[in-house]
């Protein structure tokens, strides 16, 4: 059998992206930080998350059945850190607006997808979530990526394949 903390250090060796996922929901916003995102499928386009059964914030993002999706940029630390603290008022401090799903958009985001729920599906201690993209953009920033890394988080170091390696850098 596999221990949970065995599981989570191993699979960390991957590193992840992380975004935040967030609804208008009961004329609140509610979001939370994810780092299980990935595409789908392209044609049609589908993107997939997986929310914890114990998340408090899953239910109302659920309900709302769409939402934003935004993809944080390096100097999105602190963002990311909030919108993963329990019981605190995740959006307090934080830039964000409506994008054209009437989702809350973190401001500063690299990108930012807009999602109706397709389907989610109960897998272990976690639901699954497949959602169909109907609008995405790009932000003007020339920032990476935050990256989720060994329990931490990092900056990608934008070296070509071909260039000296050098490792991820850690985020403060």
């Amino acid at each position: 059998m596999i221990d949970n903390l065995t599981m989570r250090r191993v699979l960390g060796h991957y590193p992840t992206g992380v975004v935040v996922i967030a609804a208008m929901s009961g004329g609140e916003p509610h979001g939370f930080t994810v780092n299980s995102f990935t595409s789908v499928s392209l044609d049609p386009p589908i993107v997939s998350f997986c929310a914890a059964h114990t998340s408090s914030t899953w239910p109302h993002i659920r309900e709302a059945g769409s939402f934003t999706i935004s993809l944080l940029s390096v100097g999105q630390a602190e963002v990311c850190r909030s919108f993963a603290t329990k019981g605190a008022d995740r959006f307090a401090g934080v830039d964000w607006s409506l994008k054209g799903g009437g989702h809350p958009a973190i401001t500063g985001a690299l990108a930012w997808i807009d999602c109706v729920l397709e389907a989610s599906h109960v897998v272990g201690d976690h639901e699954l979530a497949l959602a169909r993209v109907t609008a995405l953009t790009t932000g003007e920033g020339d920032s990476g990526p935050l990256v989720f890394h060994r329990g931490s988080l990092h900056r990608v170091c934008a070296d070509a394949l071909h260039a000296p390696c050098r490792t991820l850098q850690p985020v403060s």
